[in-house]
């Protein structure tokens, strides 16, 4: 039996030799999984690409067709489903409550393999050292457009550039040596460094100053706002640090 009008659907998207748009290929699945019986129309050349958007005015492909309306590309597809979209440019915490969550349950496995319990205070330390060890490799990523967000709050940085170009990599070494539970005299003055200087930059940006800026604590082209989580962070790391140095004495 044939399919109503109503639930058929056509779409043009690109489906090149070197190139497969992703954007079409979410189009159509989600044309499918709302029910629609989908006339896929590729195009599969520039030429045909560009005279497509020309006949239909439009800027982009993909583009989608139901009861002889337009509808648009897979964003449009989704708000005219009820759908929400993500807008690339709001500010969220959800990266930097990812990595917690990651390294959170990493170290939960860890603690669970070491020592047959999920919940250890080995397993407190191991969570704080992870935590430092994923965040310092989404900085080392890009270093520069790091240092260049950082310097916008950091106090320390601000006095000293090299400084801002340095703190990854003491992150990440901090990290390490927590996981490692090696070199105390490395790990615990560095992490009370840095995350204190980091708290007090946090504390006077927005606290103080005002300011509605954002963290880069999860690399240069976050969209995570500077605020309590960022606060937390660098707290976690002074908490830990004094923590281990009172094990220590």
């Amino acid at each position: 039996m044939n399919a109503p009008t109503s639930r058929r659907a056509t779409l043009y998207r690109m489906v090149m030799p070197t190139h497969t748009c992703p954007f079409g290929i979410k189009a159509l699945d989600l044309l499918r999984r709302r029910g629609f019986t989908v006339d896929d129309r590729w195009l599969t050349t520039r030429e045909q690409v560009d005279a497509f958007k020309a006949e239909h005015g439009v800027a982009t492909t993909p583009q989608a067709f139901t009861g002889g309306q337009r509808i648009g590309g897979y964003d449009d597809l989704r708000r005219h489903f009820g759908k929400t979209v993500r807008d690339p440019k709001a500010t969220t915490y959800k990266p930097v409550l990812a990595v917690f969550a990651m390294t959170a349950l990493m170290a939960v496995a860890v603690s669970q393999a070491a020592y047959e319990k999920p919940m250890t205070w080995q397993a407190l330390q191991w969570f704080v050292g992870l935590s430092m060890c994923v965040l310092a490799l989404l900085k080392l990523q890009d270093v520069e457009r790091f240092s260049s967000m950082f310097l916008g709050y950091d106090l320390l940085a601000k006095r000293w550039v090299p400084y801002a170009y340095i703190y990854p990599f003491a992150e990440a070494a901090a990290g390490v040596l927590m996981v490692a539970g090696v070199l105390h005299a490395v790990s615990i003055p560095v992490a009370l460094l840095i995350g204190g200087i980091g708290a007090a930059s946090v504390i006077k940006a927005v606290y103080i100053d005002k300011r509605e800026i954002k963290c880069a604590c999860v690399g240069g082209d976050s969209r995570v706002p500077l605020g309590a989580v960022s606060l937390a962070e660098n707290l976690m790391m002074v908490g830990m640090a004094m923590w281990m140095l009172a094990r220590l004495m």
